[in-house]
């Protein structure tokens, strides 16, 4: 098979880089010594993040954090707290210590690290974070997961939604809207900062769980005009909430696969949707949302995507495999979902950045 001069390139790189004596020789050498540091760094990490991931669950899930958060405390005050021995709160306060998470005081008291005061300002990763030991489980034989394609524990987290039992388990409800709505808050941010939402008259919101994004939508716009459209037992959660909360929004219950979606608005939003879905059920999203805008109606679509530049790790390496546990669905480049757009008849479908594109990228396309 032909080769072009970058193939010819990557294997001349490769051979020198994994020669055992040119690593020896970089480690020596002044001038290498820091590249070979940093690689040796990051390999280290590889095959140790599963152990750093752990920590930081058990910190999450422990209340370590939040124990640290109220000030510096003795280790024998924090393992009374977190029900550990003193020595096993030793060693997983060392843990969190390396990890940034937690930092230890002058006096031998152990105070929140940086690591830590950015995750408690983030509670859509501290929920996440929680919530893996499901993936983890899946994760315990990987080539088994593969081997499957998919489907594991994790799937069975879905037991409420279309392809995974569908059902009105309230509980399962819930949970799940629960998960999505502590991590929904820093997607909406990023939509919203990149979007100016105001323009528009009417928003309707497909699939957005308990309203998180419309509850923010309604901040920046109040004028705004909203709607959701959920699973019936998920918009019947919103519709209560918006209720309490004396929020105005039109909420309908159904199935964006088999069911005609409300039409009046001239912007939909499909806000961490497309992702958990495979290619043939997109199609029917899509062509479902483009019959319900009016000529010239906008559409976006805002989620972690594959190949996007500095967040390549969160699209393949996690969401990729995140929703291959999950049985359905896969992360998609800009490009993928601006050819789906086409297909199901919009316009123009074009990217706006946004600041953080590891949470969010946003496309907006035009009916």
């Amino acid at each position: 098979m032909a080769t072009d001069w970058r193939d010819r390139w990557r294997a001349w790189r490769n051979g020198v880089i994994g020669d055992p004596g040119f690593q020896r020789w970089a480690a020596a050498f002044p001038l290498t010594r820091p590249v070979a540091r940093r690689r040796a760094q990051a390999l280290f990490d590889l095959s140790a993040g599963f152990v750093y991931s752990q920590v930081a669950q058990a910190c999450v899930t422990s209340g370590l954090l939040d124990r640290l958060a109220e000030g510096p405390r003795t280790t024998t005050d924090l393992g009374r707290d977190i029900d550990l021995e003193p020595a096993a709160a030793e060693r997983l306060l060392k843990a969190a210590t390396a990890l940034k998470l937690a930092e230890r005081c002058a006096d031998g008291r152990y105070a929140l690290g940086v690591e830590g005061a950015a995750l408690r300002g983030a509670p859509g990763v501290a929920a996440m974070i929680a919530h893996h030991g499901l993936l983890y489980a899946d994760l315990a034989d990987p080539m088994a997961l593969f081997r499957r394609r998919g489907g594991g524990r994790l799937s069975g987290y879905w037991p409420y939604a279309e392809g995974h039992g569908g059902g009105d388990d309230a509980t399962a409800t819930e949970t799940y809207s629960a998960l999505m709505a502590a991590s929904q808050a820093m997607v909406a941010a990023q939509v919203l900062d990149a979007w100016p939402i105001q323009r528009h008259r009417r928003l309707l919101d497909l699939g957005g769980g308990d309203g998180t994004f419309l509850r923010a939508v309604a901040k920046r716009a109040p004028k705004l005009e909203l709607g959701l459209f959920d699973l019936p037992p998920v918009a019947a959660l919103a519709d209560r909430r918006f209720a309490a909360e004396g929020l105005s929004v039109t909420v309908t219950g159904g199935s964006f696969f088999d069911d005609a979606l409300p039409t009046g608005a001239d912007v939909l939003s499909l806000v961490r949707v497309l992702h958990d879905h495979d290619d043939d059920r997109v199609m029917v999203l899509l062509r479902a949302a483009k019959a319900a805008l009016p000529p010239g109606g906008t559409l976006l679509v805002a989620e972690p995507m594959s190949g996007t530049r500095g967040a390549e790790q969160m699209g393949d390496a996690y969401f990729g495999i995140y929703l291959l546990a999950m049985g359905s669905g896969r992360p998609r480049t800009v490009e993928e979902i601006r050819s789906m757009l086409r297909a199901a008849g919009f316009r123009t479908a074009a990217p706006v950045r946004t600041a953080m594109p590891m949470i969010a990228s946003l496309i907006v396309a035009r009916s």
